[in-house]
């Protein structure tokens, strides 16, 4: 990948961690660790792939529109956040570390926790609703983040996840659950970015497919780290996906990684028949992700 690339996604990842920075939820009161909870989690790093997926197209397509795209990618960022401190929880994965940081219920305690995702899930779609952009647009942006994050989306495949804990699924089954929890995030996150800058809907659609499979990709290429990495090396808790319905569980880490390289070959292929404005916006996530459990 050229040295040009690299630069243009690292700068456009610093204006996202500055306009982040300066942009955190706010909530003063007199309760004592509120407000600093509220920012922790998005404060403690992280890949920032869903708002970096949208920034790039923006920028790719119309680069004035950035700025306002910017409170939208922070909505991601927030609704992604929600999500895996819900995750965290004990009901749930009941993990100390996340982002190489404990986790808020470690931190503080659950309720805090429980509240702290409420928080930042609520706060998402205020983030959208008050984006310099046009009003049909934001509607738009609100739609595809609830469809692909709600009851239909990123909670039915928590909720497939945690029902069958101790139970086999089959490969089928385990596409539905991953499709749903990770993959429809990614998908969306990449068809708003197509929505602000008002590419057509037949783009859009290529672009959602497309997150749909780069979505199982990156949950294979989790349950090949969880696999392979220590907790030190991921930046949390490794090995312990016993009990959960993985790829790697059901395939053996042999057969994971074929399938994780079958999919990577065809995500190339199809990358590959993007216009150029969008091959040039994705190149450096696709380098980055594409084949990073080698």
């Amino acid at each position: 990948m050229s040295k040009a690339y690299v630069e243009a996604e690292s700068q456009l990842m610093k204006r996202f961690e500055t306009y982040l920075s300066q942009n955190l939820p706010q909530a003063q009161s007199f309760h004592p660790v509120y407000e600093n909870a509220l920012c922790d989690m998005l404060l403690a790093g992280g890949k920032r792939f869903r708002p970096m997926l949208l920034l790039s197209i923006v920028d790719a397509y119309e680069p004035m529109l950035y700025d306002g795209a910017m409170s939208v990618a922070m909505a991601l960022e927030m609704f992604h956040t929600y999500s895996l401190i819900h995750d965290d929880l004990p009901a749930m994965d009941d993990a100390p570390l996340r982002r190489g940081h404990k986790t808020l219920h470690i931190r503080y305690d659950e309720v805090t926790a429980i509240l702290v995702g409420d928080a930042l899930n609520t706060d998402a779609f205020l983030y959208i609703a008050k984006a310099p952009l046009r009003e049909d647009i934001k509607i738009k942006l609100i739609t595809l983040l609830a469809q692909n994050g709600g009851s239909q989306g990123m909670v039915l495949g928590q909720a497939i996840d945690c029902y069958f804990e101790n139970k086999s699924l089959n490969l089928e089954q385990i596409k539905i659950l991953h499709t749903h929890k990770t993959a429809k995030l990614i998908a969306a996150s990449l068809q708003m970015g197509a929505v602000i800058v008002g590419l057509d809907s037949k783009v859009q659609k290529a672009l959602y497919d497309f997150g749909i499979d780069l979505g199982l990709l990156f949950q294979i290429q989790d349950d090949i780290i969880d696999e392979m990495q220590t907790s030190k090396e991921a930046g949390k808790p490794t090995g312990n996906d016993g009990n959960k319905n993985s790829f790697v569980n059901l395939l053996g880490l042999e057969k994971a990684l074929q399938e994780a390289d079958m999919l990577a070959k065809d995500l190339q292929r199809r990358f590959e028949t993007f216009d150029e404005k969008l091959r040039i916006a994705l190149q450096p996530l696709m380098t980055t992700y594409l084949y990073r459990h080698h």
